[in-house]
């Protein structure tokens, strides 16, 4: 069967009911890049700008159920993961995509803190996410704080970031990206660490309460360039200046954390032709 020509990316994560981070955030993003995206919902949470008020996890069989439906007829070119919820849906997610996905690209976000501070993961599943999940990712976009519970190393400037991303291969994953926008310093600062060497990527900050679901806008802009066939190290390029734009065109919704700019005409852009698994020099490498 020919490959269809328009990118799939299959999201498995939460939903965040004021619409700014989760799959809405996931499925806004994969829009504007032009790729189709599929839903596998996890949890449904009721928050807004100010916090998190409400979280209820999906039974882990209805998630299995979910996956199996969508990548046994639409399929995927690329699974994007968010907030699991607990160790039980860790599990699932990694056992499915083992049975059913082996051979697609996974971009991890291991959502454990909203922006507003509320956990989105139970502690115990922590464990369960280094141990079932983290050898399936191809590329794992944790934040600082993300970074030190996943590693226990202190990620407070550029060489914590790189040893927490050698780190992060060490235990499986197959490339890294490292976000700095929790480390102090005039610049965000983010390091793309992988088998072939690290890339180190500076930007502006912005100084701005309206971030909220920028982890999940910046991983789902990835997974929905790396559907298209762009190699890692342009997806992550792209989908940073993709995020700089919606944070700094920000609607300004809400009394707290408000969402991004989701809006952005990005998948009218023409993408070089590349090969089409984005990762495969990378695994080559790696094994």
């Amino acid at each position: 069967m020919d490959k269809p020509v328009t990118p799939r990316v299959l999201i498995i994560a939460g939903s965040d009911s004021s619409g700014g981070a989760g799959i809405q955030a996931d499925v806004k993003t994969c829009a504007a890049f032009g790729v189709y995206s599929m839903t596998v919902v996890t949890a449904v949470t009721a928050q807004n700008t100010l916090g998190v008020q409400k979280v209820e996890a999906m039974p882990a069989d209805l998630v299995e159920a979910q996956m199996r439906s969508v990548l046994t007829d639409i399929g995927a070119d690329v699974i994007k993961i968010g907030m699991l919820a607990n160790a039980d849906i860790i599990k699932t997610v990694a056992q499915v995509i083992t049975e059913l996905a082996e051979d697609i690209p996974v971009v991890l976000d291991p959502v454990l803190v909203s922006t507003s501070g509320d956990a989105l993961l139970e502690n115990p599943a922590v464990e369960a996410l280094k141990e079932h999940l983290l050898p399936l990712a191809d590329v794992i976009t944790p934040n600082s704080i993300e970074a030190h519970v996943l590693t226990g190393l202190t990620v407070e400037d550029v060489e914590g970031m790189t040893r927490a991303g050698e780190a992060l291969l060490e235990l499986g994953a197959f490339g890294a990206l490292m976000k700095g926008g929790h480390v102090e310093g005039k610049n965000i600062i983010d390091v793309l660490v992988t088998p072939e060497g690290n890339q180190i990527m500076t930007a502006t900050r912005i100084h701005s309460r309206h971030t909220h679901g920028t982890g999940c806008t910046l991983a789902s802009a990835m997974a929905a360039l790396l559907a298209g066939g762009m190699p890692i190290e342009l997806a992550v390029q792209e989908a940073r200046e993709y995020v700089f734009e919606a944070i700094r065109t920000a609607p300004k919704l809400g009394k707290g954390n408000g969402p991004l700019n989701h809006g952005l005409n990005m998948g009218q852009a023409e993408k070089p032709a590349v090969a089409n698994n984005p990762f495969a020099a990378l695994k080559d490498l790696k094994n």
